[in-house]
């Protein structure tokens, strides 16, 4: 047997519960696993703020549990590869997969890319899309406070978001295409059950119109009478519309390579393989009759069992083994607890990495496990930074200079704080708004600065308005990285694009902190910027400046506001690096 360093057991393509589960199985077996993901690990689930419907989870953000899986994966010696694959070649015992950052090889492929949210085609959808309409309640229901929503759907996603979305809206009107839900009762009978929300059945919602500030009346159809009528919030103002309709099953990667049904999901066998000796596929993408997270995690661990035999006949008939993990932290963990034991003459804790955990001072603002992770970026930075604080006299500039304080505190040196003179302030102490030019003068915030030869800051026109913590965190830190060195690395082609921006390009990113797909958008326009210093890309957390968000008349996160030679794009939706450089260029 002869092991190559340049293969893997399996590769997983997609980052959500299904994927992350499969890589858990796989690595604690100790095959070599790699996780392809192009956006935030964790899939649909993520954009759920409440699941309370998993076994032995009482309640928890779904953000958080995915987050808890990918560690666990982690833990395990799963390796993880932020890119997009792009491509298949699935003939012979050895698959190729083609990624945006280069070639992975392995016996095995778990197709795991789950599925996006369906449009439903009314009139104004797209035009009014995060203008009014919306498709994540997490991501955009704050923007309803105190207004009416409209709600599109009949299935889980509708029922459970509705309920969710009281905690903002006046009220509720639920649109139901069918008789009655097509979800589980106990699911349907919150929303049936809630006195914020109206429900009409066999009803469908066939168009929205606008005024100045936004959807102010909606065309309602009636399918069991044909008849049709104008709806208008009670208080005559402006509504939001919210459609969970379903999801259409990305299944691009793999069309006309492995069989599909009529509705475009991927059709599996009894062990979830495919029509294609090799390739396996879990999660929503395949055909089946349950979608939920439950399921999504059963399908990996299935899939997952089934291609550690499937690579060790491939390894057998090769000759072949890839170098499989060791030394995980895992390992390292269960080894230190059991010496431990050993010394004490006790028994191993059940739960070692919790017990060593315990042991690390928690700071004000980032836990132990943050800090671990701060400490591995901090490490791998090849230069060091300057954050620039631009601040006024309010309790949010003061929790932004605590925040960030702390921050390069945790950087042995890495990262200093220099403070800019006070803007000019009203009575309250706040910094007078500055809406001119193209990216607004909005305090507090931090500005990221790579130090020059005179050992004074240099602007790398990568800046936050606000604090950037929640989802917005990871983000943030990750273009400290891309600010100092060596970055993130993306493929030639693209990198060739960045660098032929050769004018001026303001991009203003809008974002709420409750927002999971914000965090991508946010660093692949970053990215751009940490590369090109033509490019300027500043974040605005959108609960802090109110002037913007009416400015723009923003109701969906998040939004993408380009300025390039004068012209002016605006763009909605989580993007990559080359989807973000296709707004720029075009």
């Amino acid at each position: 047997m002869t092991e190559d360093n340049n293969l893997y057991d399996v590769v997983i393509v997609g980052g959500g519960p299904a994927g992350l589960t499969a890589g858990l199985y796989l690595g604690r077996a100790r095959y070599r696993t790699l996780v392809l993901e192009r956006g935030d690990y964790g899939g649909q689930v993520t954009i759920t703020s409440d699941v309370v419907n998993y076994p032995g989870v009482m309640d928890v953000d779904g953000s958080k549990l995915t987050e808890t899986m990918r560690r666990q994966a982690q833990n395990f010696g799963v390796e993880f590869m932020s890119a997009e694959a792009t491509g298949l070649e699935v003939g012979g015992d050895i698959k190729t997969i083609h990624t945006t950052r280069g070639d992975v090889r392995a016996f095995g492929v778990l197709i795991a890319t789950g599925a996006s949210p369906r449009k439903i085609g009314f009139a104004g959808e797209e035009e009014y899309a995060g203008r009014g309409v919306a498709y994540c309640a997490t991501c955009d229901g704050e923007f309803f406070t105190g207004r009416e929503v409209i709600v599109i759907g009949g299935g889980f996603a509708a029922a459970e978001e509705s309920v969710f979305l009281t905690k903002y809206a006046s009220k509720v009107t639920l649109l139901v295409r069918e008789p009655d839900f097509t979800c589980d009762a106990g699911v349907a009978a919150e929303a049936k059950e809630n006195p914020n929300i109206e429900i009409h059945y066999s009803t469908e919602l066939k168009g929205v119109s606008a005024g100045p500030g936004g959807l102010v009346e909606a065309t309602i159809l009636d399918r069991a009478t044909g008849q049709t009528r104008v709806w208008k919030p009670a208080d005559g103002g402006t509504f939001g519309v919210f459609v969970f309709a379903g999801y259409i099953p990305q299944t691009d990667l793999v069309k006309g390579l492995v069989e599909l049904g009529d509705q475009g999901y991927v059709v599996t066998h009894g062990y979830l393989e495919t029509s294609v000796p090799g390739i396996y596929a879990a999660g929503d993408l395949r055909v089946k009759n349950l979608r939920q997270v439950v399921t999504a995690t059963a399908d990996g661990a299935i899939a997952a069992t089934e291609l550690e035999r499937y690579a060790s006949d491939m390894s057998q008939k090769t000759g072949l083994v890839p170098p499989r993990p060791s030394e995980t932290p895992y390992e390292r963990s269960e080894q230190e607890a059991a010496d431990q034991a050993a010394r004490s003459g006790t028994s191993p804790a059940p739960v070692a990495q919790s017990q060593e955990a315990s042991t690390v001072k928690t700071s004000g603002f980032f836990g132990p496990d943050i800090r671990k992770q701060l400490d591995v970026v901090f490490n791998r930075m090849s230069n060091p930074l300057i954050l620039r604080l631009e601040l006024d006299k309010t309790p949010l500039s003061a929790e932004l200079k605590a925040f960030i304080g702390e921050l390069s505190d945790l950087s042995d040196g890495r990262i200093s704080v220099e403070e800019a003179p006070q803007a000019e302030e009203d009575g309250e102490g706040r910094a007078i708004f500055q809406a001119d030019g193209d990216l607004p003068d909005a305090r507090p915030n931090v500005r990221i600065c790579r130090v020059g030869e005179d050992g004074k800051a240099q602007p790398t026109g990568l800046a936050f308005h606000g604090v950037p913590s929640g989802h917005e965190f990871n983000s943030f830190v990750l273009a400290l990285y891309n600010a100092a060195g060596p970055g993130q690395q993306v493929d030639d082609d693209t990198s060739d694009r960045i660098d032929a921006l050769d004018e001026q390009v303001d991009i203003m990113l809008l974002v709420s902190l409750t927002c999971t797909m914000c965090p991508t958008t946010v660093l692949s326009a970053q990215r751009i910027a940490s590369q090109n210093r033509n490019v300027r890309a500043e974040a605005y957390d959108l609960s802090h400046f109110p002037q913007i968000k009416d400015r723009y008349q923003v109701m969906s996160v998040p939004c993408i506001v380009i300025d390039r030679g004068g012209k002016r794009t605006v763009e909605f939706g989580k993007k990559s690096v080359p989807e973000m450089l296709d707004l720029i260029e075009g």
